[in-house]
């Protein structure tokens, strides 16, 4: 009869086994938790790099959207400029501030996690650059007017200016065309006046026979002729008349002049003397009497008395005789 005997663990070995087991279930449950926690940190890590990555993507495409609307701005204002210094001068104002917008926005995209008011910036800057294109378009317009408006006027001008320049050649050429005019009247006023003068001069009719002699007045009225100064009472001028035959017939007017000693003319304005101007000197003269008488074209006798009630000094006097305002005859008389 056969016996099968079964060998049992021993309980030694058994407790070696579950030692073990537990052991690799800690050694297990430890390499859960670091992969668990190493889950966490590359899922943060992946997450952190996501955000990192969309946040230098969205700077990128900010960057770029900015630099598109500042040199769309740039460019857009060099192109209003023209020859017009003040013009310039306004544009060069505004391509400053959109050089400072554009630093300012690219700090804001720089420092990231502010995109909202980066874009709004842009956004901003694009609205102030259309209002700035829009008001340089308008003055580069009104400076195009104003242009226009000048070179229609310089034309003008010039216009004038050629009109002006031939009115006032014109008028220098009647200037000297009336210059000359007024200087040939004036010369040929000059030479009727000389002429004139002359016809005058010679139609002057001399005197012959000229004499002036002192008288006394006797009682009975009747003149004598005296040489004694203190015995005379007047001086008698008498004289004919000649013929001219280049006078006129008419009135003619003889004046007389008595000159003492001293070369003053003998005047007394109650008796008849006055002033006539001479046709030599234009110059005024005093005259002693005047005689008018009738001329007919033959010798006249003509009587000056001069009487004025006065003692006559002894000396010489001058007898003068003038017509037309010409000296026609002169002699003297001396009174001792």
């Amino acid at each position: 009869m056969t016996t099968n005997t079964t060998s049992q663990p021993s309980p030694k070995g058994n407790n070696s086994r579950q030692q073990l087991i537990a052991v690799a279930a800690v050694v297990i449950a430890a390499l859960l938790a670091i992969n668990a926690w190493l889950l966490y940190k590359y899922t943060q890590a992946h997450n952190a790099q996501t955000a990192l990555t969309t946040q230098l993507d969205e700077a990128t495409v900010l960057q770029e959207q900015l630099n598109e609307e500042y040199y769309q701005a740039k460019n857009d204002l060099d192109a209003l400029r023209t020859d017009n210094t003040q013009l310039n001068a306004l544009i060069d104002e505004k391509q400053t501030e959109l050089d400072a917008a554009k630093e300012r926005i690219a700090v804001l995209i720089r420092q990231g996690g502010n995109s909202q008011s980066a874009r709004s910036e842009i956004s901003k800057l694009k609205t102030q650059m259309e209002g700035y294109l829009a008001e340089l378009n308008q003055l580069r317009e009104q400076n195009t007017l104003l242009t226009d408006e000048n070179r229609q006027l310089a034309q003008e001008r010039d216009g004038l200016r050629s009109n002006l320049d031939e009115q006032v050649q014109t008028n220098q050429s009647l200037n000297q065309e009336r210059a000359l005019l007024v200087s040939e009247k004036e010369q040929l006023a000059s030479n009727n006046n000389n002429l004139s003068r002359q016809v005058t001069q010679a139609s002057a009719i001399k005197v012959g026979s000229l004499e002036a002699n002192g008288q006394k007045l006797r009682r009975t009225g009747k003149p004598v002729t005296r040489r004694d100064a203190e015995n005379v009472d007047q001086i008698v001028v008498t004289f004919n008349t000649s013929i001219n035959e280049i006078a006129r017939e008419g009135r003619e007017t003889f004046y007389l002049r008595i000159l003492n000693i001293q070369g003053e003319t003998q005047a007394v304005e109650q008796m008849g003397s006055g002033v006539f101007t001479s046709a030599t000197t234009g110059e005024s003269m005093r005259y002693t009497l005047k005689n008018d008488i009738d001329y007919t074209y033959r010798e006249t006798p003509v009587q000056f008395v001069w009487s004025p009630g006065q003692q006559f000094s002894a000396g010489k006097y001058t007898v003068e005789v003038y017509n037309k305002g010409y000296l026609v005859g002169t002699t003297t008389l001396v009174l001792k």
